[in-house]
């Protein structure tokens, strides 16, 4: 762990343990949109809708999500998770795929930061990308938060901002966006297919989670 990974972490003890009053004084957002309204055809994209288990929703914590397998053609798949927070308190907070992931028997064998462009807007987003495989099997993931009109692809910034926004916004809510597909063909054409389904499901995600 590098030294300035050290500072952060410890400040940012410091300041969520001062403020753990206030942020429990926050108010509950609801989202702009239910969920269960998400739409299931973006684009080409024909999305199938899951359920998660009742066990990982306890311990999620989530108020309100979407899960949903896309396809285009046989070979073209993304699976979309957003879970939504109306307010995020002690045991009820963003889990980072980071920590969920080893436990299912994905390894996590590369990190980066990927930008993607949106269509006719002259504006980009920068999101977590993590590149998984277990056996012969790879995966990619692309993941950022989306809370109180912010896209952070950072887990510390995201709980610095947890922090300040409860104490100047009074707000908690947040929301997690994670994206995965399977590596059939190369990883570049993978990491292009996940930039073309987050450009079509960006606006949508608006339209759903408050800014």
């Amino acid at each position: 762990m590098t030294y300035q990974r050290t500072i952060i972490i410890i400040i940012i003890l410091l300041i969520t343990a001062g403020l753990t009053g206030l942020a429990s004084q926050s108010e509950r957002i609801a989202p702009n949109k239910p969920f269960n309204e998400f739409p299931l055809e973006i684009g080409q994209w024909k999305g199938v809708k899951g359920q998660l288990d009742q066990k990982v929703y306890n311990i999620l914590g989530v108020e309100d999500y979407i899960l949903a397998n896309y396809t285009k053609t046989s070979n073209e798949s993304v699976n979309l998770y957003v879970g939504f927070y109306q307010s995020q308190k002690e045991g009820d907070i963003i889990h980072s795929p980071k920590n969920c992931l080893p436990g299912t028997g994905w390894n996590i064998t590369e990190t980066s930061i990927e930008t993607v462009n949106l269509d006719n807007t002259g504006k980009s987003i920068k999101v977590i990308k993590l590149l998984l495989q277990k056996g012969v099997e790879k995966q990619i993931v692309f993941y950022w938060f989306q809370s109180r009109g912010r896209i952070i692809s950072s887990e510390y910034m995201q709980k610095i901002w947890l922090v300040i926004d409860s104490v100047t916004k009074h707000r908690t809510d947040g929301s997690f966006v994670r994206l995965i597909s399977p590596v059939i063909i190369d990883e570049q054409t993978t990491t292009a297919r996940l930039k073309e389904f987050a450009n079509k499901v960006y606006p949508i995600l608006s339209e759903y989670i408050p800014s």
